[in-house]
């Protein structure tokens, strides 16, 4: 059989595009190197627990069309993002806010707090931040980040926060009130049941193949198509001929407890440095879960390198300028085309990875996002 479109990857990129795709009349054909569906946003049951293999995966949005068609796919929970930080056994509210101010302080009012972190911005002498560490200090003050921030991102991203350009924590929530809620998003949640049903329904109708590498068959694989949509790494995809982008990757030590509650948290961060992962997750507070029994995931950070699952890009100006040289190389590629995190080489939440995807249906179908 020959298809208008052979997707690779059937995570929520390639998922929705199918879904998009097959509604507009077109054969589609979606393929996973791995053994199942949904990419890094996979579910798998684990003593009647929804586990998220590839790490917690929070959907929240502030764009009404992305989360309208998410719920086409699945009902979502109430579940509200609020983690707690481990510092050397001292617990914090996650993200930064009175709570984690008086704790840290002995504050009481939002305009104590305001003051502390003004004293140790001026103390720190930065005007401009130009890195990392500078801008945390500039939001949060010194005891905050040395104590919240530093060992923590600094596993994380396996650099010093003094070489990490610093808007990668602008997007952190720092607030003057008592609001836990990590997310500033309208919309959140998890679907009930775990993603990996989502994505059954997504690509319902729609054939796919497992275990199915686009790389190692090259050649046969794009015959059968008359459009590629690639959502593996943009290096891979021209065999690293210009260099490797880094990324960051992800190893998680999975492990089922005889006892109701670990933790009392679906997420807990350790941000010391001696602590050897970044988080735990304990994946049944996911969906306020009561079982007899629960998993937890330890998640180690580390450098990505071939034949590890790549995770985050690493958005640096070094990294910016080869993907830019990787870019110009697809563009001449004819009947191809990337998206998504890896193929994009760009960090996205979740909804923007739909919104790309939706939006790259229009311009094909000439569809309105649905």
């Amino acid at each position: 059989m020959h298809y208008d479109y052979l997707i690779v990857g059937a995570g929520l990129f390639g998922a929705a595009f199918a879904r998009e795709a097959a509604a507009a009349g077109k054969k589609v054909l979606v393929i996973d190197k791995r053994d199942h569906i949904g990419g890094n946003v996979y579910t798998e049951s684990v003593e009647d627990i929804q586990v998220h293999r590839y790490g917690a995966h929070i959907f929240h949005t502030n764009d009404k069309t992305v989360w309208d068609y998410v719920n086409r796919f699945a009902e979502f929970n109430r579940y509200t993002n609020s983690p707690v930080a481990n510092y050397h056994g001292e617990l914090y509210s996650l993200p930064f806010n009175m709570y984690t101010f008086n704790k840290m302080w002995g504050v009481i009012t939002p305009q104590q707090a305001q003051a502390k972190i003004e004293e140790q911005r001026a103390a720190a002498g930065i005007t401009e931040p130009r890195n990392l560490e500078e801008q945390a200090i500039s939001l949060v003050g010194t005891d905050i980040y040395e104590k919240l921030v530093k060992g923590y991102t600094e596993k994380q991203w396996g650099r010093p926060c003094t070489e990490l350009p610093s808007f990668i924590i602008k997007r952190l929530p720092v607030r003057l009130t008592f609001d836990n809620n990590y997310f500033n998003a309208k919309y959140q949640g998890i679907p009930v049941g775990g993603y990996t049903g989502m994505v059954e329904r997504m690509l319902e109708g729609i054939e796919v193949r497992l275990n199915t590498d686009y790389l190692e068959n090259r050649e046969q694989l794009r015959a059968l198509a008359d459009t590629v949509v690639y959502t593996g790494s943009i290096d891979g995809y021209f065999d690293y001929c210009l260099g490797h982008l880094s990324y960051r990757s992800v190893r998680f030590e999975t492990e089922v407890l005889d006892m109701p509650n670990f933790q009392g948290n679906a997420v807990v961060n350790y941000t010391d440095r001696e602590t050897p992962y970044t988080r735990i997750i304990e994946h049944k507070f996911f969906e306020f879960g009561t079982q007899p029994k629960t998993v937890i995931s330890r998640e180690y950070s580390s450098e990505w390198r071939p034949g590890v699952e790549p995770y985050y890009p690493v958005n640096d100006e070094k990294n910016g300028a080869l993907y830019q040289q990787y870019k110009a190389l697809a563009e001449r590629e004819k009947g191809v085309i990337f998206g998504g995190l890896l193929g994009e080489y760009r960090y996205y939440d979740m909804d923007a990875v739909l919104l790309s995807a939706l939006k790259l249906a229009e311009r094909e179908f000439g569809t309105e996002e649905r």
